[in-house]
């Protein structure tokens, strides 16, 4: 077992990995690997962590997603709580009873979290100084650093990339990064389509979009990202909604707006490119208040006059 983090075998999932799991389908491995390819690819490209290893890791430890703490709580790499972790919890029985375990709202959050833990931690700094595709050296790096006390951790993991070829993912991400980083520093590999409304620049979302795809496409911060749109990080996108890629603005194009069913002031900010915190002091309204009624006329250039909101 893991001294901190949660350790599944796939040899091992049918005495105690699956127990505790929900009665649909299971993920087969090609299943997971179809999924959640993309992000761990997303993820070297940020942190040069080997999208082979991300993604041999997730499948062993969530036992390609079908373990109770990756169904319940979006943890596909069994990191406990420790001292530093403030967000949601799910408790289980590990290697003691009741241990606490990080718990995500977004499967993309655990593997976000996967990375940072990696890559801020002391103990795993030497796997970094390894090249991207030498999966395994990254394998016996990980298992001698301490990840798992599994005897045959590495060469779990090493099976499972060869098997299903994930050394691919690599060598097709490591040339994309050379390539890159070959070029003049402005040039960014980003297919979206960037379109521009009030003087700000914003995309269309895609389904399966989320916050840190996006992020990542444009090289913004995730809480700046959230910001630009008024957003927590609890929000999820709404496939084809438009997303703001920098900060919206002050005022609106339009003088006014007519509330119609269904409207509200967050999607009225959105829809004119007018910051939430602006729309509510045009309209003398306390911010984050209830909802305006169908038929509200909302100021959006001007400061509404006193008398009206008096109404």
């Amino acid at each position: 077992m893991l001294s901190h983090l949660r350790y599944i075998s796939l040899f091992l999932l049918p005495a105690y990995g699956l127990l505790a799991q929900p009665s649909e389908k299971k993920l087969t491995p090609d299943d997971y690997i179809a999924r959640y390819k993309e992000d761990a690819v997303k993820e070297m490209y940020q942190y040069g962590i080997p999208a082979s290893i991300t993604l041999a890791q997730g499948m062993l430890e969530s036992g390609n997603g079908n373990s109770a703490l990756s169904v319940y709580a979006n943890n596909h790499f069994g990191i406990k709580c420790h001292k530093d972790w403030t967000g949601p919890t799910y408790i289980m029985d590990d290697d003691a009873k009741n241990e606490c375990f990080r718990k995500y709202s977004d499967v993309l959050d655990s593997y976000a979290d996967h990375s940072k833990f990696l890559s801020t931690r002391d103990r795993y700094a030497f796997l970094f100084e390894y090249p991207k595709t030498d999966y395994k050296a990254w394998a016996k790096g990980l298992k001698e650093a301490g990840y798992a006390t599994h005897p045959t951790y590495a060469e779990q993991l090493i099976g499972l990339i060869e098997q299903y070829k994930l050394y691919e993912l690599d060598k097709d991400v490591a040339l994309s990064m050379r390539t890159i980083k070959e070029k003049k520093p402005q040039v960014k590999l980003n297919l979206r389509q960037v379109l521009k409304f009030n003087r700000t620049k914003f995309i269309i979302a895609k389904p399966g979009d989320s916050f840190y795809k996006i992020a990542f496409d444009f090289d913004l911060e995730l809480d700046e990202l959230l910001k630009y749109n008024d957003f927590n990080k609890g929000d999820k996108i709404i496939p084809y909604e438009k997303i703001y890629v920098e900060a919206k603005r002050r005022k609106a194009l339009e003088p006014y707006h007519v509330v119609t069913k269904g409207e509200t002031m967050a999607s009225i900010s959105q829809l004119h490119g007018i910051k939430l915190t602006s729309l509510y002091k045009k309209n003398r309204m306390r911010f984050r208040s209830a909802d305006p009624a169908p038929g509200t006329v909302l100021y959006l250039r001007k400061k509404k006059p006193k008398h009206e909101a008096a109404k």
